[in-house]
């Protein structure tokens, strides 16, 4: 029998990182790396061995060449990657701070049409779902889909076939308000419209995993109990705080675990990303209504050294790491957490 597995739904993108303290749009050097949180996370799934398939829309160019070619060499399932002849890979402008913090300035070659992850085809996507729901147990979901009408059907269809199938979700709220407006805009707290949206899919989700400030946004509060007792299905719940401790309910178990700060930050796009690839991997091998307390600990503890070593190198995906990098990382670090 085949090895139980993840899907993942959701952008493919590039990030255009500017020069540290420097505006992507105008300064030299920009370096472009591939990203999108879903596309990081079933890459990261796909390095840490993992059976990942990953459901979303490149543009037919060089940026989709080069990132279809680089999810087939992290082993990742591509029968449900659509290619889209009309519309472009986004190219995300982010600008990072002299810390390697990151900003979303904005995007780059949108030629009126929007971008291929704005398209994402619940036809295409039906076609091809038996090739890559074999054995799936978790479906990874963010909430940017949701920002376009054609990717929202797709993405809500996932949703409700994977609930059908016995499939548990884990949503990674990731709030980018960028991708949901027109303009660029400097108010970060999501509308009642766009925060609606987004609770109304938190609503069927096993597992949520998402920062501070987006807990107190959408839920005005950053406890995990008094999260999962807002929403009718009692998920488990994992708020994370850059280098503050990760607060977190597994199971009804409730704990603090504190972060692993990184020798050197060089850049933190995609931490998150490779935190929830590593709550992921852990929970590919237990139940979710098994998870004792200790069992809790130790699954926050790698997906916290996952997301730690990510920050060490530049973009969400290069800077992955392979077993024995977070295997090493624990070694050394597992006097300092608890």
């Amino acid at each position: 029998m085949k090895a139980e597995s993840v899907i993942a739904i959701g952008e493919a993108l590039i990030d255009r990182l500017g020069p540290p303290g420097g505006d992507p749009l105008f300064d030299l050097p920009v370096i472009d790396c591939f990203g999108g949180a879903p596309a990081n996370v079933a890459c990261a799934l796909g390095r840490l061995g993992v059976n990942v398939s990953f459901i979303g829309s490149l543009g037919n160019d060089a940026f989709g060449d080069n990132f279809k070619n680089l999810l087939v060499e992290r082993g990742v399932n591509t029968a449900g990657l659509q290619k889209d002849n009309i519309r472009p890979t986004r190219v995300v402008l982010v600008r990072r701070d002299s810390l390697g913090e990151r900003f979303f300035e904005g995007f780059e070659g949108d030629k009126g049409l929007g971008f291929a992850d704005q398209a994402i085809f619940r036809e295409q996507i039906i076609k091809n779902w038996s090739l890559v729901q074999e054995n799936a147990k978790w479906l990874v979901v963010g909430t940017i889909p949701l920002a376009s009408e054609i990717s929202s059907n797709a993405f809500l269809w996932c949703l409700e076939t994977a609930v059908n199938a016995g499939i548990k979700i884990v949503l990674d709220l990731n709030w980018r308000p960028t991708f949901w407006r027109k303009e660029v805009s400097t108010v970060l707290e999501p509308s009642i419209e766009e925060r609606n949206k987004i609770i109304s899919i938190a609503k069927k989700v096993s597992l949520i995993k998402l920062a501070r400030e987006e807990a107190e946004w959408f839920f005005h509060t950053s406890n995990p109990v008094e999260i999962s007792s807002s929403l009718p299905n009692r998920p488990s719940v994992v708020v994370t705080d850059g280098s503050h401790p990760v607060l977190w309910l597994l199971n009804n178990h409730l704990g603090k675990s504190f972060s692993i700060v990184p020798s050197s930050v060089v850049d933190t796009t995609g931490a998150g990303d490779a935190f929830t690839a590593g709550l992921i991997y852990k929970l590919m091998s237990v139940e979710l209504d098994q998870i004792n307390e200790q069992i809790a600990k130790e699954i926050i503890k790698f997906a916290i050294a996952c997301g730690s070593h990510v920050c060490r190198g530049l973009g969400a995906i290069d800077s992955q790491p392979y077993l024995e990098d977070i295997d090493g990382l624990l070694s050394f670090s597992r006097g300092g957490m608890s």
